[in-house]
C-alpha cells in the first residue's frame, strides 16, 4: 500500500479541511499524520507534536533572525521539528504540506516522495493589516514561497482568488479544493413567521470583528435572535483572550444574543440545522479576508439554512448563483440588517429550499474525486 504523510501545524479536531483530507486518504493509502492533536481512527498513525512556545528571549532572537534575513535560523526557532527526521525521512510516496510553514519540513523529509502543497491562505499577505507582521513576517513568507513552491509536484488551494494570486506571483497553477463539508441527507427546519433564528459559528479572533454582528442585532426587528457558537484557540494570546472576555460580556447584554460552547467539526451541520439563517460579516481588512471562502459557508448550505453575508466576492457569487440568501451592500452592520429586516417568512423558506439544491453540488464528495485524481496522476 502506498504511504502518505500529512503535515499540519494545527489540531485536527478543529481543522475540518485537513480532517476531511485525511479521511479521504485512509480509504486508499497508509496514512501518517503529524499534527498538534487528532482523533484516533483506524488506518492512520498520528504523531502529535507540540507547538513551539515563544518565550520573550526566543521572540527577541526570532526578531533578530527575521530582520537580518537569516531565514533558516528563523524557521528553526519557530518550527524546530528536526527530531522527526529519523523516524519519517524518506519513507513516503506522497507528502502533503498544509500551509507554508510545513513546506520546509516536507522537503527535509522528502526522500523520493512527491510533495503537494495545500495553501489554506495566501501566505505572503496573511496578516498584512498588521504593521509588525508586515515588517517581520511578510518577507519571511515571501522567501518560503519563492524557494519551495516551484519545487512542489502539485499545489492546492481553497478558492479562485487565492489561486489567481499564487499563479500571478509564483508561476504555479493550483488545483482548487474548496472547504465544502460532506453531503448531509437532511431537510430544512420549519420557519416561524414571528421568529427568525440566526446562527454564526467559528473561531474568535479580534481581526474577524465579530462585534459587527452584535452591532447588527441593534438594527434588527424583534423577530431576530442570534446564537454564536464560538471556539477559542488553545494557543490564543492573553490579549486575544482579553478581547474574547470583553466581546462575550458585551454580547450578553442583548437578551437576543446567546454565546454557546463549541462543537466538534463533524457535529456542526446537525447542530445548526434547526436555525433559519447562517450569518457571516467579515470586513476585507487583508487579502485573505477579502477572498475568503470558509468552511462555515458550506456548513450553512449542508444544514439547509439561508445565508446572510457581506459582499465578499466568492461567497456572494455562490449566493447569487443559488439564490439562497442575502448579500449586504457593504460591510456595515446596518447594511446587512436592512437586508434581513426586509425578509418575509416565504423568503426564508425559499432560501432554505435553494440551499437543498446547493448542497448537492457543493460538497466534499465532489472535491474528493478531484483530490483522488490528482494523487493518482502523481503516483503513475
Amino acid at each position: 500500500m502506498r504511504k502518505v504523510l500529512v503535515l499540519v501545524f494545527s489540531n485536527l479536531k478543529h481543522d475540518a479541511r485537513v480532517a476531511r483530507q485525511v479521511a479521504w486518504l485512509r480509504k486508499k493509502y497508509d496514512v501518517t499524520v503529524v499534527c498538534f492533536d487528532a482523533e484516533d481512527a483506524p488506518g492512520q498513525t498520528v504523531i502529535r507534536i507540540k507547538q513551539t512556545r515563544l518565550t520573550p528571549l526566543r521572540k527577541a532572537i526570532l526578531g533578530v533572525a527575521l530582520l537580518s534575513r537569516t531565514y533558516s535560523a528563523a524557521y528553526r526557532i519557530f518550527h524546530d521539528y528536526r527530531y522527526l527526521h529519523d523516524g519519517l525521512n524518506g519513507k513516503f510516496d506522497i507528502i502533503i504540506a498544509n500551509d507554508i510553514d510545513t513546506l520546509p519540513l516536507a522537503f527535509e523529509l522528502q526522500g523520493s516522495a512527491k510533495i503537494i502543497f495545500d495553501a489554506h491562505e495566501y501566505a505572503p499577505r496573511h496578516f498584512e493589516n498588521n504593521k509588525i507582521w508586515k515588517i517581520f513576517f511578510q518577507p519571511f513568507y515571501l522567501y518560503l514561497c519563492r524557494k519551495y513552491i516551484p519545487q512542489t509536484s502539485a499545489m492546492l488551494t481553497v478558492g479562485e482568488g487565492l489561486a489567481k494570486e499564487y499563479a500571478r506571483n509564483f508561476s504555479v497553477q493550483p488545483v482548487i479544493i474548496t472547504n465544502a463539508t460532506r453531503y448531509v441527507a437532511t431537510e430544512p427546519s420549519d420557519v416561524r413567521p414571528d421568529k427568525i433564528r440566526l446562527v454564526h459559528h467559528g473561531i474568535v479572533n479580534p481581526s474577524r470583528r465579530l462585534e459587527l454582528m452584535v452591532e447588527m442585532m441593534k438594527h434588527l426587528d424583534q423577530r431576530f435572535t442570534i446564537d454564536m457558537i464560538l471556539m477559542t484557540s488553545d494557543y490564543a494570546s492573553e490579549k486575544t483572550r482579553a478581547y474574547i472576555r470583553s466581546f462575550v460580556a458585551e454580547a450578553e447584554k442583548d437578551p437576543r444574543i446567546k454565546i454557546l460552547a463549541p462543537v466538534k467539526s463533524d457535529d456542526v451541520v446537525t447542530t445548526i440545522n434547526g436555525y433559519d439563517m447562517g450569518v457571516f460579516l467579515i470586513p476585507p481588512i487583508n487579502f485573505n479576508y477579502a477572498n475568503t471562502l470558509p468552511n462555515k459557508l458550506f456548513d450553512f448550505i449542508q444544514a439547509r439554512l439561508g445565508i446572510a453575508i457581506g459582499p465578499t466576492p466568492e461567497m456572494a457569487s455562490i449566493i447569487q448563483r443559488f439564490g439562497n440568501g442575502v448579500v449586504s451592500e457593504n460591510f456595515e452592520p446596518v447594511s446587512l440588517a436592512k437586508k434581513l429586516n426586509a425578509l418575509r417568512q416565504e423568503d426564508v423558506i425559499r432560501f432554505k429550499s435553494n440551499s437543498v439544491l446547493a448542497s448537492r453540488e457543493l460538497n466534499a464528495e465532489k472535491n474528493e474525486v478531484v483530490f483522488n485524481e490528482l494523487l493518482e496522476r502523481l503516483l503513475q
